[in-house]
């Protein structure tokens, strides 16, 4: 089957509540990653998750360090998305979202068509877009306050998730 990709954080798992971690100086990186076992869930998130394990297979793509993976693993099950594979990057990667997710897509590419990709970063979207993919850009958690000028720049500038 096609794949779908979703992201994980500012798509599935609403991470406003630890955004606080990474505003100042020096960013306590790993209060914010451990506090993502506490991110809520954004309903749209899942809604579109649902719908699309109804017709594709499923892979989580997230800027997360391999690290975080027992607790990502763990929070996707705890909340009922579906079954899929979790791609996250190594622990020393530092390279922008764009980067890495491009990366990623078009090795997952080689082995798979991808029918759509799921994304809230709009470098991230951009990117993935100039590279030829159906991308969705995810605005759900940012339709009820702007997104979050820490977030894309650890996304973006810092590549930590």
């Amino acid at each position: 089957m096609p794949l779908a990709i979703l992201d994980v954080d500012g798509v599935l798992a609403d991470v406003r509540h630890r955004l606080r971690h990474v505003e100042s100086t020096p960013k306590d990186w790993n209060a914010f990653f451990s506090a993502a076992r506490q991110d809520g869930v954004l309903p749209q998130g899942l809604q579109r998750a649902r719908e699309l394990a109804g017709e594709f297979s499923i892979v989580y793509l997230t800027g997360r360090p391999e690290r975080c993976r027992l607790d990502t693993d763990e929070w996707l099950i705890a909340h009922g998305f579906p079954d899929g594979e979790l791609v996250m990057r190594s622990d020393s990667d530092r390279r922008p979202a764009r980067f890495f997710k491009v990366g990623q897509a078009r090795r997952l590419k080689k082995k798979d068509d991808i029918a759509v990709i799921v994304d809230d970063d709009s470098a991230v979207v951009d990117a993935l877009r100039a590279e030829g993919f159906t991308v969705e850009h995810a605005t759900w958690m940012s339709e009820t306050e702007p997104q979050h000028s820490s977030l894309f720049e650890a996304q973006e500038r810092e590549g930590r998730t």
